[in-house]
């Protein structure tokens, strides 16, 4: 449990550190496009980075929202089940869950070291453009750990979350 709430931390830390770089990044863009007149110019990377952080926040996101049950699902039917149905149905779904994830992360290495050998770069910050392919391959991996926690009964992603520490209620 000390490793799972290592890593529920470092998720976290990285999440909002990526958010306020974000906001940080783009408020300064509109400052010097506002105010910059030609200097504006040399920040058009700004555009470029936001964007790759923000699929990097939404990729790196997925396991701890699946923890804390934020996934959108259908779950009347699930609930209304008596318990010695709900508890394989909710097995099952943990394990398709394992698998689909391990899945697109493997279609996803495959993307990664495909696009690292063609040399492509993005265009503002000339980053190699397979290291931005591998935000899904961590985001699903997150996801894959998150159901197999589940399914060996490490977490339960199926009761409501305890708040965060500050969060309203």
């Amino acid at each position: 449990m000390a490793a799972l709430a290592l890593l529920r931390r470092v998720e976290r830390t990285l999440l909002v550190t990526i958010f306020l770089t974000m906001v940080g990044l783009f408020f300064f863009s509109v400052l010097a496009r506002e105010f910059g007149g030609s200097f504006a110019s040399r920040v058009a990377w700004i555009e470029e980075a936001v964007r790759l952080l923000n699929i990097f926040l939404v990729f790196l996101g997925l396991g701890l929202a699946l923890e804390r049950g934020l996934h959108v699902g259908i779950d009347t039917f699930r609930d209304r089940l008596p318990d010695r149905l709900r508890r394989p149905l909710l097995k099952v779904l943990d394990l398709c869950g394992i698998l689909f994830s391990a899945y697109l992360v493997w279609l996803g290495v495959g993307l990664v070291r495909f696009v690292l050998m063609t040399g492509q770069q993005s265009p503002t910050l000339e980053l190699p453009m397979g290291w931005i392919y591998a935000a899904p391959v961590a985001g699903f991996a997150l996801l894959g750990l998150r159901f197999a926690l589940s399914l060996f009964g490490v977490i339960d992603r199926f009761q409501p979350a305890e708040p965060l520490v500050g969060e309203a209620q």
